[in-house]
């Protein structure tokens, strides 16, 4: 029997600042080596309506999180034009404006600990603040500042689901089930295989 351990799935999103710098390739090589499998993926321009669906927010989020925008705005002097929870959904909007600009490639992985590990190589969702060695950290250098004064969403180059449980979420909404494949790769056996019967002869 099969640990459902590593069956665990995740959904990757290679964003359009990631396919306009043509990293595709350094990116997947930095999931692919680290033992996860790519069970389905594909380039596509993703829709405005299944992104609301995708990021899943709420109005009580929204009012928070414009909250915060209206304080600061406050504390530079600024002039408040709308309510919080308006400034709140800004931040999505710029976000889905950003997602449906370009392809993305949709991924899935799979393996032992597939959320949290492709997290942890992507790194922090804000480029300038995300450790050293991520991917974020190492191939651009956006800020929550500089993407706020141009009236943007940052730029990070890559979407990962937070929790398994969200990321079957997500994979619902891109992928069929019929386009993910079910397949054993060799390395399989080094990686999750009880004993390593059979290597010497």
């Amino acid at each position: 029997m099969v640990n459902p351990a590593i069956k665990e799935r995740s959904l990757v999103i290679l964003k359009p600042d990631a396919i306009q710098r043509s990293l595709m390739g350094e990116i997947i090589k930095r999931v692919e080596r680290v033992g996860l499998k790519f069970v389905a993926m594909k380039l596509t321009v993703l829709d405005e309506e299944t992104l609301w669906k995708h990021y899943n927010k709420d109005d009580a989020w929204f009012e928070k999180k414009g909250g915060n925008i209206v304080r600061e705005m406050e504390e530079r002097g600024m002039t408040i034009e709308k309510p919080a929870i308006e400034y709140g959904k800004d931040i999505l909007r710029h976000l889905i404006n950003f997602m449906t600009s370009g392809p993305v490639l949709a991924m899935i992985v799979e393996g032992n600990g597939a959320t949290g590990i492709v997290a942890k190589i992507v790194g922090g969702t804000e480029p300038l603040t995300a450790d050293i060695g991520t991917i974020r950290a190492d191939y651009t250098i956006d800020s929550y500042a500089l993407s706020g004064i141009d009236g943007r969403a940052v730029r990070n180059l890559v979407h990962c689901s937070e929790n398994p449980p969200e990321a079957e979420r997500e994979i619902a909404l891109w992928f069929k089930e019929n386009e993910i494949i079910k397949y054993r790769l060799v390395q399989d056996a080094i990686l999750y295989d009880v004993n390593l019967d059979g290597i010497l002869e």
